[in-house]
């Protein structure tokens, strides 16, 4: 069996981490002693998320650019070349065969890094809309693995595949355990159940929704799970601690058994990060998508058209989604046939299989790196 080394690069945000889990976990089946290394951003949510999947990262100081207060980006230049410097001693360390990214800061100094020392690099592009570090590493990428068609708008069409999003196995192994989900949140079996999902940090406005939605969750005896967001659940414990019990609701920062809770769901409302819409369309539920208005280039207002124009969810705008909720809610939960259609449709859209896909995709590149005989020595070992 061969003895695989695989560098995995990139996070920031749970868009980026799980997918980027999700492949490494994947590469692991096939090849259960494959090396598998993550580097991501200090300070950054994935420094705790990768440990607790079981994989060795190291930190490099890279940040973003701060385009309110450009004076500070002396520093992120500064962190930036300190990375670049990091992330060539990382690599010359390892030896990898290929190396991914997956998107945020630290998938831009690892790739350059790698490309540098001749290791085939693969581009992980979650989004409708390509990212700005992805767009810049595209023309030394070997391969592109995509997750929406029309992408040769922003990468080279002889270097993408249509792979779709990784997904986490534990989503769909738990999708018809739904009576012993709802348990795990102590709801009940017989009521419907809405998800509301703000993403990995939350979302200020869904939950301000939410609050103003509750009343009528009420009055049609719907059942809530509610992931607020560590910013925002002391203050939303403190307000709904004194509403009626009924109906039944979980309320809590973070979800640790996102699978239970795609599995208690009958109606999930939900940011329009990729990596959301891509679970939603695998596991077929009905959605409510509230894209963030807060993101580059507005991808997710994209990622959630391109499921919303082919009846996968219904899409409300973030300003609107305060006023426009509770109708919403009222009329998706009076219309079993609606949601049935929706469900149909999202299921329609997924793109199975994505980490094995994707898998293929960097053999392919490590097999054919071997076959042209390139060296995996850094440069700065060849002049020594």
């Amino acid at each position: 069996m061969s003895h695989y080394k695989i560098i995995i690069s990139g996070g920031g945000t749970g868009g980026h981490i799980f997918p980027a889990i999700a492949i490494a976990n994947a590469f692991r089946r096939r090849y259960p002693d494959a090396e598998v290394l993550f580097v991501g951003a200090e300070g950054r949510m994935e420094m705790e998320r990768v440990p607790a999947a079981g994989y060795r990262i190291i930190g490099l100081p890279v940040s973003g650019l701060d385009r309110r207060r450009p004076w500070r980006n002396i520093g992120v230049m500064r962190r930036l070349w300190v990375s670049l410097r990091r992330a060539r001693t990382i690599v010359s360390d390892f030896q990898p065969d290929v190396a991914v990214g997956v998107g945020g800061y630290a998938s831009g100094p690892l790739l350059r890094a790698a490309e540098a020392a001749g290791v085939p690099t693969l581009i992980q592009e979650q989004n409708s809309y390509a990212g700005i570090t992805n767009k810049w590493l595209a023309k030394r990428a070997a391969r592109i693995c995509v997750a929406y068609p029309g992408m040769e708008r922003f990468f080279p069409a002889e270097k993408i595949v249509l792979t779709g999003n990784p997904v986490r196995k534990d989503l769909e192994e738990a999708i018809n355990c739904h009576d012993e989900a709802l348990k795990h949140f102590g709801l009940d079996p017989a009521c419907k159940t809405l998800l509301v999902l703000g993403g990995s940090l939350g979302a200020r406005t869904i939950n301000e929704a939410v609050e103003v939605a509750l009343p009528t969750l009420a009055d049609l005896g719907v059942q809530l799970i509610w992931q607020t967001g560590r910013s925002y659940y002391d203050a939303i414990r403190s307000r709904v601690a004194d509403l009626e019990p009924e109906p039944k609701r979980w309320v809590g920062p973070f979800i640790t058994r996102m699978d239970y809770a795609y599995a208690a769901a009958d109606l999930v409302v939900s940011r329009a990060g990729a990596s959301s819409i891509s679970e939603l369309c695998l596991l077929g539920k009905p959605a409510i998508l509230v894209p963030s208005p807060n993101v580059a280039e507005d991808h997710q207002t994209k990622n959630a058209r391109s499921v919303a124009d082919r009846g996968g969810a219904v899409m409300i705008a973030d300003g609107e989604v305060r006023k426009s909720l509770p109708d919403a809610l009222r009329r998706l939960f009076g219309d079993r046939e609606q949601l049935k259609t929706l469900a149909l449709h999202s299921g329609q859209l997924a793109e199975r299989d994505s980490d094995e896909r994707i898998v293929d995709e960097l053999v392919a590149l490590i097999e054919n790196n071997k076959r042209l005989g390139a060296t995996k020595a850094p440069q700065t070992e060849k002049k020594r």
